[in-house]
């Protein structure tokens, strides 16, 4: 039966075998966990391979639910882990496995939707996916062999999650807080690459890209409201207007 305990999603992007997939679901299953989202496997879906290796867990690759891109696997969470070996030249809070769980547990608890992001099983996950996280999952691995199977960080994460113990049922006072899900994020963001683009800001053209993926950086590292990017969005359309007029 599933846990009757909120708990983050875990998120594969774009995993490359079934086998880890299946893995995965089994160590998930092992602390409790049910909720995994699954991003362009490599070899497809449904995999068979996935389900042979999750055993008793098959309920969850049955439920499991399949994306096309990062920013739709996370579109309704309101914060998001991404696990890496680096931080990879972003500026982010950089947890600790306990510590990042302790972070969910606590964010899950006041009404958050979170989601943990665990990258391809050969070279991790790329900037554009870590760029729309709001923190960074680090472990203490030995730095001359950094890499860790994907069901090995998905077991030390699920672990760690589990350790934090029952979880309060969120109140209606931490509902208040309102948190943007990360597709009015994904939005905001879009509205102001689209004005910031019109005015001429993303110049040179050779560093246009960088340019972007640090301004989406930007947006990821903000807890921000559903009424801060109400805001937000009435500040760049008030200032088109005003641009407008003076012209």
């Amino acid at each position: 039966m599933p846990t009757p305990n909120p708990q983050p999603t875990f998120v594969l992007v774009r995993p490359q075998m079934g086998e880890n997939i299946g893995a995965s679901a089994r160590a998930m299953w092992n602390f409790g966990l049910d909720r995994m989202r699954i991003i362009d496997p490599r070899d497809g879906w449904p995999n068979q391979k996935a389900v042979a290796m999750a055993s008793g867990a098959g309920r969850l690759l049955d439920e499991a639910q399949l994306f096309a891109t990062t920013a739709d696997a996370i579109s309704d969470c309101t914060f998001v882990y991404a696990t890496t070996a680096r931080p990879r030249d972003l500026t982010k809070p950089v947890f600790s496995p306990e510590e990042a769980m302790s972070d969910c547990a606590a964010r899950i608890a006041s009404g958050e939707k979170t989601a943990v992001l665990f990258g391809p099983e050969r070279a991790g996950m790329e900037n554009d996916d870590i760029s729309r996280a709001n923190a960074i999952i680090s472990v203490p691995v030995n730095p001359d062999f950094p890499s860790l199977n994907l069901a090995q960080c998905v077991l030390l994460t699920a672990y760690e999650f589990r350790r934090q113990g029952e979880i309060a049922t969120p109140t209606t006072a931490a509902a208040s807080h309102d948190m943007a899900a990360q597709v009015e994020i994904e939005k905001l963001a879009a509205h102001y690459e689209d004005r910031l683009h019109e005015a001429g800001f993303f110049f040179p053209d050779h560093k246009a890209a960088n340019m972007k993926l640090n301004l989406r950086n930007l947006w990821s590292r903000m807890p921000l409201t559903r009424a801060d990017v109400q805001m937000l969005h009435g500040v760049m359309r008030q200032m088109v207007r005003w641009r407008n007029r003076a012209d």
